[in-house]
Parts: structure tokens; sequence; C-alpha cells
């Protein structure tokens, strides 16, 4: 009985055993093919992660660049509104003058001069 027993194990053994290698041949060497497969897939992803990641760094680079450039822009809009408010507060302010005050540019021959100069 306990011969019979090992007998029936051992041809069910031998079955599960064929029945793997008639797998394995049908996939065609399965368990390497399906990590090629893998490595080949997660190459291209990261190939494609370092790619999105390079043109972030472009997209931030170029946005550090019109960043300055704003604000140089800035300075020169400051500049030249300041440069234009003085050039137009002088006649404002002597119109002004004129008319409420009743003052006049002094003449040229008026115009003295005070030497703090030493001797």
């Amino acid at each position: 009985m306990a011969s019979s027993a090992a007998a029936a194990r051992h041809e069910t053994v031998a079955a599960l055993t064929r029945r793997s290698a008639r797998r394995a041949a049908r996939r065609g060497g399965g368990i390497l093919r399906g990590g090629v497969t893998w490595i080949v897939v997660l190459a291209a992803l990261l190939g494609g992660l370092v790619a999105v990641n390079v043109a972030v760094l472009q997209l931030n680079v170029r946005m550090d660049q019109l960043g300055h450039e704003r604000i140089q822009l800035r300075a020169e809009s400051a500049s030249l509104a300041a440069r234009l408010s003085s050039g137009k507060a002088t006649p404002r302010i002597q119109t002004l003058a004129r008319k409420r005050l009743g003052l006049v540019p002094a003449p040229p021959e008026a115009t003295t001069y005070v030497d703090l100069g030493g001797p």
C-alpha cells in the first residue's frame, strides 16, 4: 500500500514536471523574455521622465530670464515716468508763480554771484 501511494505520488510529480516543461517551451523562455520586456519598458519610461525634467528645467530658466527682464523694464518705466513728471512740472510751476503770485523770472543782468572761495 505504501509503495503504490509512493508510486502514485511519483507519477503525479512527474506529470506536473512534464506539464511545466511544456508550458515553458510554449512560452519561449517566458521568464527571460518577460524580464527583458519589463527592463525595456522601464528604460523607456525613465527616458521620458528625464526628457520631461529637462523641458521643465528649460522653462524655469526662461521664466527666470523673463523675470529679470520684467524688473529691468519696470525700473526703466519708473525712470521715464520721473523724467516726464519733472519735465512737466517746471513750466507748470512757472505758470502758477506768474499767475497767482505775480512772480517773473529775474533778468540775467540782475543776477549776482557770491564767491565763497578763499584768497
